[in-house]
């Protein structure tokens, strides 16, 4: 009946992936960027991007994997040493709840001082995602929700997530270098994150900036004096995050990617940094396989 008044048993026509062309539904590649429409980073991007909210989805794919980590390694201290009571008294009991135990920081990828970081470069990988308690990923968590949509949203999910890591192995790149302990957390990549704002505000006038600089003045003043009241902050992470926070602002467009060309490069940028993460994760499951 459809052959007979004409009909077809194609499908709907579709969407590129890359540049959001509408393209024929036998089309294999794009006709105005030239994109492959079934093996192109962008289309695995769109794929991948379905299991994701479809708001700030690198955003909470960070919180997720942090989440994760934690509770696995919250998991692997109870059973290696069981419940045992926060430390210390007052505030410090209450930082204490849901420690971690260094070895088992150490074998989930917690960043030390050089050489060990050269020699096992995917601790500066997983040490931005791990942390040492349940107040450390509850602050820093809060931090992300709470700045990471919006910069997510200005420089697109792709390049967000390569600045939230690159900001981070920045941060534990210079603790590595200059202190004489060990680090985990993900505060560097979210004074990475402030150094993009800070980038971002410098040299303009209109007033809503200058209120964002202003805010973000106040909150580096807070944080430094945080870092220098209580001990076990990492400042050398938090300065390393921010200077390479800072450095990539200057460097990045502040708006999401606008031409094919731009989108396919971003896209890029992205699956190299998830490369990176899974490798790292890669890494840490064979030294676990290894050790048990």
């Amino acid at each position: 009946m459809s052959g007979f008044f004409g009909g077809s048993k194609q499908g709907r026509p579709q969407l590129c992936p890359s540049c959001g062309t509408l393209v024929g539904s036998s089309a294999t590649r794009c006709h105005q960027c030239g994109a492959s429409l079934t093996f192109s980073m962008a289309a695995a991007t769109r794929s991948l991007g379905k299991l994701f909210p479809t708001t700030a989805p690198a955003t909470y794919g960070i919180l997720g994997f942090s989440c994760l980590l934690y509770i696995v390694s919250l998991l692997a201290t109870i059973r290696t040493n069981g419940m045992q009571p926060p430390g210390g008294g007052g505030i410090f009991a209450i930082f204490g709840i849901g420690s971690i135990d260094g070895n088992v920081l150490t074998r989930f990828g917690m960043s030390f001082p050089m050489p060990k970081d050269l020699v096992q470069p995917w601790r500066l990988v997983m040490a931005v995602f791990l942390h040492g308690s349940l107040m450390h990923i509850v602050f820093n968590m809060w931090v992300l929700m709470d700045i990471g949509p919006q910069i997510e949203e200005l420089y697109g999910s792709a390049r967000f997530f390569f600045i939230y890591v690159a900001t981070g192995i920045g941060g534990c790149l210079l603790s590595s270098t200059l202190s004489n302990h060990p680090s985990v957390g993900g505060s560097g990549a979210l004074l990475g994150l402030i150094g993009i704002l800070l980038a971002i505000t410098s040299g303009r006038r209109s007033a809503g900036m200058q209120m964002l600089r202003s805010q973000i003045i106040r909150w580096l003043i807070y944080i430094a004096i945080w870092g220098f009241v209580f001990p076990g902050i990492d400042n050398y992470a938090h300065f390393g995050g921010l200077a390479a926070g800072f450095g990539l602002g200057k460097i990045m467009a502040d708006r999401a990617p606008s031409s094919p060309e731009e989108r396919n490069r971003a896209n890029a940028l992205g699956w190299a940094t998830a490369l990176v993460v899974i490798l790292s994760v890669a890494m840490m499951m064979k030294g676990l396989f290894q050790a048990g």
